[in-house]
């Protein structure tokens, strides 16, 4: 007898030891699934908002800026141009490209106001520092060049005319591309940003970890409680699926509509931008080649290296922004067209170096400043403007579609997680209750 009776107890106690800890259980798990939801909530809201803000930062800045230091180099450009073929083919400058130099000057100012707003890294702050004290300098050049040509003096090799012109050419122009370059690696980032995986395919996993857990513990709760389903686990399960399906799903549409546009529009129109610099930088080295009159083979050399990297050819900047264009869109014909121009351009430029060369200035001059260069030069430019805007609208509509996507992921997730750890407390509150 005396022996029988501890062993009684201590199977009473085992009996009744899962009993008493079921409840301790339930409320770790409770903890831990309130904490995991309101996890999926924090993490999965911040890379929906991480996404958002970027498609933002494209549409709304990073492509403006971008806009800006290409707008900003063509203006300097076109008023160097403009204003030294102004006073060279006439005693007399006519007032309408006098206003043309004036409105490309204030243009350049004014995108290099915002420009400089917009930040950057040291480089870029260093081109923007340069064009800063350039500008002003070079305006006072061409001041300069002016009044000497009102006083008769001819505008050649030494003139202010000249001074100006290597102003914008050593100075204002490389530090203009700079930022060109610096802000469409800026555009690229962003792009990268609002298009990227890591942090999408983080917030996949830790909700596959959830869901996981989520299941375990109803296996479990079913186990003690002799129940099928927990309803509140239940709902935050479907809760989970439901925030989930929706994330990856606004995410893929919203990443194909921002590569549709980056493909078919931001690209080529960098590739685009890039070849109109080089574009710029081929006449305005024709029209220096005028004022110089050195002989020097130097502008040549430049204009062939130059024209073989605009293209038309495999591998340059005009063919791969016609392969990049949709087929039946107004930029591909416009690109095709600025192929076609671009050929004809530089059979014009060729035969203008072959008068500079045999010292046939005056020839060389007319074409140069009102002939077939000046004509060329004119109809390739226009066409490769017109397929820039057609470009940048195609992105910027594309862009502005997959922001939208975008838009609704955090507050759909962040409301979801919410629910699911209301869910999870209902689920286990219930049982709970069983027990006191």
């Amino acid at each position: 007898m005396t022996a029988t009776l501890p062993r009684s107890r201590s199977a009473s106690r085992a009996a009744r030891r899962p009993a008493a800890t079921t409840p301790a259980t339930m409320r770790t798990l409770l903890a831990i699934l309130v904490l995991l939801s309101l996890a999926w909530g924090a993490f999965g809201g911040w890379v929906a908002s991480q996404h958002s803000s970027a498609a933002g930062s494209l549409v709304a800045v990073r492509e403006p800026l971008s806009l800006d230091a290409r707008q900003m180099y063509e203006s300097i450009a076109d008023a160097d141009v403009t204003i030294t073929a102004t006073l060279l083919a006439d005693s007399q400058p006519a007032l309408p490209p006098l206003r043309r130099y004036q409105a490309d000057v204030a243009q350049a100012s004014a995108d290099l106001a915002r420009l400089q707003a917009g930040g950057g890294n040291q480089e870029l702050k260093t081109a923007l520092a340069a064009l800063v004290s350039g500008l002003p300098a070079y305006t006072g050049y061409v001041a300069d060049a002016q009044s000497e040509f009102s006083l008769g003096y001819p505008l050649t090799g030494g003139s202010f005319l000249q001074v100006a012109s290597e102003e914008a050419h050593l100075v204002l122009l490389p530090a203009a591309k700079t930022v060109f370059t610096q802000e469409n690696a800026a555009l690229t980032a962003a792009s990268g940003q609002a298009t990227g995986l890591p942090t999408v395919l983080a917030a996949l996993v830790l909700a596959l970890i959830i869901a996981f857990i989520l299941y375990r513990a109803q296996r479990w709760l079913a186990r003690r409680t002799n129940r099928v389903f927990s309803p509140g686990l239940v709902l935050a399960s479907l809760l989970l699926v439901i925030s989930v399906i929706w994330l990856a799903a606004a995410f893929l549409g919203a990443r194909s509509d921002l590569d549709r546009g980056i493909g078919q529009g931001s690209q080529p129109a960098q590739n685009l931008a890039q070849a109109s610099i080089g574009v710029q930088q081929i006449r305005g080295d024709a029209v220096l080649n005028v004022i110089s009159r050195s002989g020097n083979t130097s502008f040549h050399d430049d204009f062939l290296t130059t024209s073989q990297h605009v293209g038309p050819g495999s591998g340059t900047l005009l063919t791969s922004a016609a392969t990049a264009q949709p087929t039946s869109g107004q930029a591909a014909s416009l690109v095709a067209a600025a192929q076609r121009q671009a050929t004809a351009w530089y059979t014009a430029n060729a035969d203008v170096y072959a008068l500079g060369a045999k010292a046939d200035y005056a020839a060389e001059r007319t074409a140069v400043i009102t002939g077939s260069s000046a004509a060329g030069y004119t109809a390739l430019e226009r066409d490769i403007t017109q397929a820039i805007t057609a470009d940048e609208a195609t992105f910027g509509s594309a862009a502005t579609e997959g922001g939208h996507a975008l838009n609704p992921m955090e507050p759909v997730v962040i409301v979801a997680s919410l629910l699911m750890a209301l869910g999870c407390a209902w689920g286990f509150s219930r049982r709970l209750a069983e027990y006191r």
